[in-house]
């Protein structure tokens, strides 16, 4: 899934030099990925890591993805790579695609949350790949922001969210896909769809077959989870988010409306892009924008139930969830 580097700012070699020597320190770099903003650690250094989760006050619990350059690079970090990563990674690497698959003991039990398994995927974007190869490690990296809040897809983003906690801020505009990443095991049969993103389950099927859906989750916060993304309540503003049917009447008080198809009385009307993709691209920056406002609750009009929504109805549905 490539996409249009248009928007891009670029980075220079001194920030990029910087930036990969901090890494190399057990240091926190913030960088852009084609998704949202990373915050990265030295994925092989346990201490680099544990500052990742204190950063972000991030649960134990709740794994991370680890950012590679290339194949080889993932390779080195499994202990199988089976035909079918091969044939994903073909298509959709650098891409938005997380696949997890068995670790080798490199890997540090405190990036996995404790599981045998690790998820891995190559971003498709110029500044993260390069800080990748400047740094020469791969990079474990949940998304720059605290935890259970809103992701961020711009630098400033970042630094409302952590401040002074990141050591380095890696600026390249905002990100274009604008959601998470699809996250995909392999380490199970058949194949088990862990977090919906931009890349659906239909064209994962077309080229490896049936793959199953991941129930939800039964045990609570309190639990290692197979994927990052997993909590009830996750990708949320700080105001109150409510989901409504296209139509309905919206809450009594001051309030943003978010439609589609269905214009209402509100505050503030905001029209959302029709298509799911100029959707993602812009959902998290328009909640981030509307949460400053002051308003008494943010309203979103229920996307469509069809495979192409999936990844942003589940972050919808997330966001909106008031169990914490």
């Amino acid at each position: 899934m490539r996409r249009s580097s248009t928007r891009l700012k670029s980075v220079s070699s001194e920030d990029l030099r910087r930036a990969g020597e901090l890494i190399r320190a057990g240091r926190l770099v913030a960088f852009p990925t084609e998704t949202v903003y990373g915050l990265g650690a030295n994925a092989l250094d346990a201490n680099a890591v544990k500052r990742i989760f204190l950063a972000k006050g991030r649960p134990s619990t709740s794994p991370l993805i680890v950012h590679v350059d290339s194949v080889e690079m993932a390779r080195r970090l499994v202990a199988f790579w089976p035909a079918a990563a091969d044939t994903l990674a073909g298509r959709f690497w650098p891409g938005p695609l997380t696949l997890v698959l068995p670790k080798l003991p490199l890997v540090p039990d405190i990036v996995t949350a404790g599981l045998a398994t690790v998820g891995i995927r190559m971003p498709d974007h110029p500044t993260a790949l390069a800080l990748i190869r400047e740094s020469g490690m791969p990079i474990a990296a949940p998304s720059a922001n605290r935890f259970t809040q809103l992701s961020p897809t711009s630098a400033d983003h970042v630094k409302e969210s952590l401040g002074v906690a990141v050591d380095m801020i890696l600026d390249s505009g905002p990100t274009v896909v604008g959601i998470e990443s699809t996250v995909l095991s392999l380490a199970v049969s058949p194949p088990r769809l862990l977090r919906p993103g931009m890349i659906s389950r239909q064209e994962i099927e077309a080229l490896i077959g049936p793959v199953e859906l991941a129930g939800r989750l039964e045990n609570g916060e309190a639990v290692p989870h197979a994927s990052p993304g997993m909590h009830r309540r996750h990708y949320s503003p700080a105001t109150r988010l409510i989901l409504v049917e296209g139509g309905a009447r919206l809450p009594a008080g001051r309030g943003a409306y978010l439609w589609r198809e269905h214009r209402a009385e509100a505050a503030k009307c905001i029209e959302m892009p029709g298509d799911p993709a100029g959707y993602a691209a812009v959902l998290y920056d328009t909640l981030h924008r509307e949460d400053k406002q002051g308003w008494e609750w943010i309203a979103a009009e229920k996307v469509p139930d069809s495979p192409e929504w999936a990844a942003i109805a589940d972050r919808l549905v997330r966001a909106a969830s008031q169990t914490r």
